[in-house]
């Protein structure tokens, strides 16, 4: 195995070949082929933590199929409508329409990752995104990390392995054709898309990435154009959000290939998925009864430790008679939000962020941490939360205070391998086929002290997963 220095100078001559990143400003400097540090060696989990995020992977597969049956059954009349009126709100009609059709009924994410916050506590998941970034930087870092020896929670090709499996899952077809269609608003990932599709290739799936206005539009399918051939496209991968459909070129040709089932489609048309507010749904003391039926009594209970309370920041009057369930200050409940106002910096640990269907709902934007503010900064927020309801809501989340971890990285600049303190947020990429959850791996990015929002920028080091020798 190469000495550390050696081996940031080789992960960062290989991430220019597989060219992640194309011409991207935000690099550190002229030398380095990242948006991040480089550190020498993976983040290491014990053995517990590990099988923590194993079974995770089952129980979140549960979740997602308890909120698309919680939401259909809304729908239909046989619990209250209230739940699917949050699920809704905001939305545009077409997203509604597609979301609640029959044929698409089961279809949900096939692609799980928790960003997960490693607390003095144990694991807590800040949110779940069902339409990730992040799997072929994983994938290229594993690549990378591999060949210098490490093993790798999910292995060296976890990620390429797991993601050809559900493709291949979704179609009777021995070899389908994929496309990866990555929308302008998604751009920031457009060389990562562009090198899984690669990697895929190599596997034996023929993929490809493209715009969505490249796509060809047939009365029998969607086809992409390469080398003056065209090919009928079996499954589409969705790289782009749903508030952004008014935005992408021939989207309604995409749409109508994808409702005639001409096309293949995944992550599904379900905006409701893809909520902030899901975890309030799963605190609301009117839903235990139904959670516990999807997820057993054990489930329910372990999800409970790791989801932290959230609530939707809903404008309308609280009844005099009634509390806001949870959620107190100085052990007196709260009755009103603007009564969130007068906490004190020490209460008031606590994130305000826009629930989804929004530019803002990705990355660290749309987010506000409480005790990070001025009490009138604060004041403000909330405000501005209410006032956004219900077209665009909010929701309040429990801070979760992520535990010191100590990283190196190689400074390229100064030409020496350095040390940082900061707090980790980890991302499993659980892949579901063959009917069971795979652990394909794990990002984990380590942000300085000083960061309240983890998440990738340039202080941060970003490396796969690996497990600590007993």
């Amino acid at each position: 195995m190469k000495q550390p220095v050696q081996m940031c100078k080789f992960i960062n001559e290989n991430l220019a070949e597989v060219n992640l990143f194309g011409d991207d400003q935000r690099k550190l400097n002229t030398v380095q082929n990242s948006t991040f540090r480089i550190s020498p060696q993976p983040f290491t989990i014990d053995i517990d933590t590990y099988n923590v995020l194993n079974n995770l992977g089952p129980l979140l597969y549960k979740f997602y199929q308890g909120i698309n049956n919680l939401y259909d059954l809304s729908v239909r009349g046989h619990l209250p409508n209230w739940i699917h009126l949050y699920l809704d709100a905001g939305k545009t009609e077409l997203v509604l329409n597609y979301g609640q059709m029959r044929r698409f009924k089961q279809d949900i994410p096939l692609i799980i990752r928790p960003d997960i916050i490693l607390t003095d506590n144990g694991l807590s998941i800040s949110e779940l995104d069902s339409v990730p970034g992040g799997f072929g930087l994983l994938a290229a870092l594993s690549e990378q990390y591999a060949e210098l020896g490490w093993e790798l929670v999910g292995g060296n090709d976890g990620i390429i392995k797991g993601f050809s499996n559900i493709i291949r899952s979704l179609t009777d077809k021995p070899n389908p054709i994929l496309a990866i269609i990555v929308s302008q608003e998604s751009s920031d990932y457009l060389g990562e898309m562009q090198w899984t599709a690669s990697a895929l290739n190599k596997h034996g799936l023929l993929s490809f990435t493209t715009a969505p206005e490249d796509i060809i539009f047939k009365e029998n399918g969607l086809f992409v154009e390469k080398n003056n051939q065209l090919y009928q496209i079996d499954v589409v991968y969705r790289f782009f959000e749903l508030f952004d459909l008014k935005n992408i070129p021939k989207i309604d040709l995409i749409l109508y290939a994808i409702r005639k089932q001409l096309v293949v489609v995944t992550p599904p048309i379900k905006s409701y998925l893809e909520e902030k507010m899901l975890f309030a749904l799963f605190h609301h003391p009117g839903l235990k009864d139904y959670w516990i039926s999807q997820l057993g009594e054990s489930g329910f209970h372990q999800l409970k430790k790791v989801f932290p309370y959230t609530w939707i920041l809903d404008n309308r009057p609280v009844p005099p008679y009634a509390t806001i369930p949870n959620l107190n200050i100085a052990e007196n409940p709260v009755t009103d939000w603007n009564q969130l106002k007068t906490m004190t910096k020490s209460q008031r640990e606590l994130v305000i962020k826009i629930s989804g269907f929004s530019e803002l709902a990705w990355g660290s934007r749309g987010v506000s941490i409480g005790h990070d503010m001025s009490k009138a900064d604060w004041a403000e927020v909330i405000d501005n939360a209410l006032d956004s309801f219900p077209n665009n809501p909010y929701i309040l989340q429990r801070f979760m205070k992520g535990r010191q971890v100590s990283a190196e990285y190689y400074d390229f600049e100064e030409n020496k391998l350095k040390n940082m303190r900061g707090r980790v947020r980890l991302c499993p990429y659980y892949m579901i086929y063959d009917d069971k959850v795979h652990l394909t791996g794990a990002l984990a990015t380590i942000c300085p002290l000083n960061k309240k929002i983890i998440h990738g920028m340039v202080d941060s080091i970003m490396i796969p997963t690996s497990l600590a020798e007993e």
